[in-house]
């Protein structure tokens, strides 16, 4: 089901009074600030452009179909990374991550795809470049992230819960490794009924990044030989998901 003009309408005119105490530890508001349509080389979609009443942050929503009303969505929470989305930097699966992600919710009847403005774990770029040159001297990524002064890992999904609140989505499937994002998402009222495994291959500059999120962040990554985790050993059949998703996720993750 396509996302009609009335429905952009009403959306964008319920955005325009909305006021609320505010997600996360900052207490952000968004607002839908535009909608429009957005054909592109992974599927045709609508953009949803959101603003805040705290910073000059602006987050989109890449949504296929009509989510509104919807149960058991499939969600990407993409935080921005200008080297690996825009450079196609390999010290990360970023951009494979997007890419991948896109694909799958291009081919399916409605899934969203959140961009978020976190760069860097949410220490900005600036500070991610300095991490790298950290990393140059042989820090991992966390111990880089922490001589900086930062905690691991410094996102908060506050925001995005605000914005599937927004689109009105009543639960979801979030592809993800990162059981943090499911706890965090959980902890701000949105309702997720099952994990997306969402396994890039490493080449040789990010297996190490990826083998130090593994084991110091938690994620959901298996190093070990060719198979993956328990978790990650069968396809990830969970209530709601329609056949096409099923194949779609055995196909690439099994």
């Amino acid at each position: 089901m396509t996302l009609t003009h009335m429905k952009i309408q009403e959306l964008l005119d319920e955005n325009k009074s909305h006021e609320c105490d505010g997600f996360g530890p900052d207490n952000v508001c968004v607002n839908i600030a535009a909608i429009a349509e957005l054909p592109s080389r992974f599927g045709d979609f609508h953009i949803f452009a959101f603003y805040n009443n705290k910073d000059d942050k602006e987050h989109v929503a890449i949504v296929r179909g009509d989510v509104t009303d919807s149960e058991d969505v499939p969600v990407r929470v993409h935080s921005e990374c200008l080297t690996g989305d825009v450079i196609g930097s390999l010290r990360c699966d970023c951009r494979d991550q997007l890419e991948s992600a896109l694909t799958m919710i291009g081919k399916l009847e409605k899934g969203i795809l959140l961009y978020m403005r976190q760069e860097g774990r949410g220490i900005g770029l600036v500070n991610k470049i300095r991490a790298y040159g950290l990393q140059e001297h042989g820090y991992d990524t966390v111990q880089a992230n922490m001589a900086l002064g930062f905690r691991d890992d410094e996102r908060d999904y506050g925001v995005a819960a605000h914005m599937l609140m927004s689109l009105k989505v009543r639960s979801i499937l979030l592809i993800t490794n990162n059981p943090k994002k499911i706890e965090n998402l959980t902890c701000h009222g949105i309702v997720v009924n099952g994990r997306i495994p969402h396994i890039m291959e490493p080449n040789d500059y990010n297996r190490f990044y990826l083998e130090t999120k593994a084991l110091k962040s938690g994620h959901l990554i298996d190093f070990s030989g060719k198979t993956h985790l328990p978790e990650q050993a069968d396809p990830p059949h969970v209530r709601g998901m329609s056949e096409d998703l099923i194949q779609l996720v055995t196909q690439k993750h099994i």
